[in-house]
């Protein structure tokens, strides 16, 4: 695939992209948002990926934000036409398989929103975060009050989007809002090293584990309950699930596919 602002690279069943716009911190403009949305559906499907990473290139930014510059001369008509479309951040929310995203320097609006959107944070010590919509007159409009709220709590989300201050790695990190704090420059080796246990398993329950769990915050409990169990047999009807038992009683490792 041939992009000008996103990378790809597959080896050993991860995926990594790589949003190349340094010389803008990574904002997220139309064509940024287009090219990872395409990348994002071209491995949604290949066998040859199991896990994917989410970083940035350069070294002060993930994604400081969206290019206010871009939409700053939009109409509010114009507006609701481009949120009526298919976004980014729906492309990840739905992409199947595991997302890690790691993150360095400024992580802030949209970049924050697209970390949202990935189902484990990497951040080293130099990573700050925020949702500085308000300080434009604006609300985050891409999951950082609904996303953010689920993943930190109500009363941290607030706190984030209505005082639009800076959020430190090691607040990040205590507050939950990333998984894994590691040491300045590591974020990308420590994002690998947990894909590669990942990549160990088996895809088919890879992406049911995943299901199974974003269900928990759409769902009543009970519901969510019943998902799970329906999860649970299809992972032990898949021919995965049939080898992990066999391989588990007969003392051997499991020859998960590929």
């Amino acid at each position: 695939m041939n992009h000008a602002h996103v990378l790809l690279s597959v080896d050993a069943g991860i995926a990594e992209v790589t949003i190349n716009r340094p010389e803008k911190l990574n904002a997220l403009n139309e064509t940024v948002r287009r090219e990872l949305t395409e990348v994002f559906d071209a491995i949604a499907d290949r066998g040859d990926v199991k896990v994917a990473i989410l970083c940035g290139a350069g070294d002060k930014a993930f994604v400081a934000g969206a290019d206010v510059s871009e939409f700053a001369a939009r109409t509010p008509d114009e507006q609701r036409e481009v949120y009526g479309k298919r976004r980014v951040y729906d492309a990840l929310a739905e992409f199947p398989k595991p997302v890690i995203c790691a993150v360095h320097g400024f992580c802030l609006g949209g970049g924050n929103e697209l970390a949202l959107a990935c189902d484990l944070r990497v951040a080293d010590t130099t990573a700050r975060f925020g949702q500085f919509e308000i300080r434009l007159g604006l609300i985050p409009g891409a999951g950082g009050t609904q996303r953010l709220a689920r993943l930190v709590g109500p009363g941290q989300a607030m706190r984030i989007g209505l005082c639009g201050d800076f959020v430190d790695s090691e607040e990040a990190h205590r507050i939950g809002l990333v998984e894994f704090l590691v040491a300045e420059g590591q974020h990308i080796v420590e994002a690998r090293r947990i894909a590669a246990r990942m990549a160990r398993w088996s895809p088919v329950t890879l992406q049911l584990v995943k299901k199974a769990v974003l269900e928990a915050g759409e769902r009543h409990l009970s519901d969510g309950l019943s998902a799970e169990k329906e999860l649970f047999l299809e992972a032990f009807a898949s021919a995965d699930g049939r080898e992990g038992v066999k391989a588990f009683v007969e003392k051997r490792r499991a020859r998960f596919s590929r």
